[in-house]
């Protein structure tokens, strides 16, 4: 649950509209992220600050985190395969790298983030609620990323904010136009391109879970029927052994 923090300063007055200079501005990536790239990438930064122990994580892992109920909009019913493209497309942006140690049984895999866009730590961990949930305001940025580590008073990380957003290379977050209704005004992040005028989540109920499909390459198509056909060979077999035994 996040904690409440006072408003802050700049709550009182409405937030402009991006210029033209900033919406000319580079994207982080290009083509930008899509929305389960963006949540694997998001995952990934999420587990190696809050759950070090268990990090990097195995595809499995990696899937289980992607499809979580909690601290997740949208939610998301994605499988494997899903994933595993959408880390070949971050690997091929330099986003994610793959890790077998000597005695790893299975690959794992890392976030390179801060390695393309070295930041704080607080800074990454707000990146990646960003990633994770969509737009947020500073404080609540704050209170949601404490999760993934401690975070510096509200004054700091607006200061923060400002900085990702005013990168000489290009912006990596944004502030949204405080809309009609809210005390204060939201940021998002760029990696997924520039956002509409309007959050789709703030025209939208409540969050109903997403079902993501990619197109396979034929090759794998084939691969993935063969071993449905495999497993429901298998499920035939085990089903006559039971009936058999059960006859003795």
């Amino acid at each position: 649950m996040s904690a409440e923090f006072p408003a802050s300063t700049e709550s009182a007055l409405p937030s402009p509209a991006p210029t033209p200079a900033e919406a000319a501005a580079p994207l982080p990536i290009e083509p930008p992220l899509s929305v389960l790239e963006a949540r694997v990438l998001g995952c990934l930064i999420e587990k190696e600050l809050a759950t070090p122990d268990v990090y990097p994580l195995t595809l499995n892992a990696l899937v289980n985190a992607c499809n979580q109920r909690n601290n997740r909009a949208p939610l998301l019913s994605a499988g494997a395969s899903e994933v595993e493209v959408a880390l070949e497309h971050l690997r091929h942006k330099q986003l994610v790298t793959f890790f077998a140690g000597a005695e790893a049984r299975v690959k794992k895999f890392k976030q390179r983030l801060d390695a393309e866009f070295p930041m704080e730590t607080p800074a990454r961990a707000m990146i990646a609620e960003l990633l994770l949930r969509g737009p947020q305001t500073s404080a609540g940025l704050r209170g949601n990323a404490e999760r993934m580590c401690a975070m510096p008073d509200l004054g700091e990380i607006d200061t923060m904010l400002g900085e990702l957003a005013a990168r000489p290379a290009g912006p990596l977050v944004r502030k949204l136009p405080r809309q009609p209704g809210q005390k204060e005004a939201r940021w998002v992040q760029l990696f997924t391109g520039e956002p509409p005028t309007i959050a789709a989540a703030e025209l939208s109920g409540p969050a109903e879970p997403l079902v993501v499909g990619i197109a396979l390459p034929a090759e794998a198509e084939r691969r993935l029927a063969a071993l449905e056909a495999e497993i429901a060979a298998l499920k035939h077999e085990l089903a006559q052994l039971r009936e058999s035994l059960g006859g003795g």
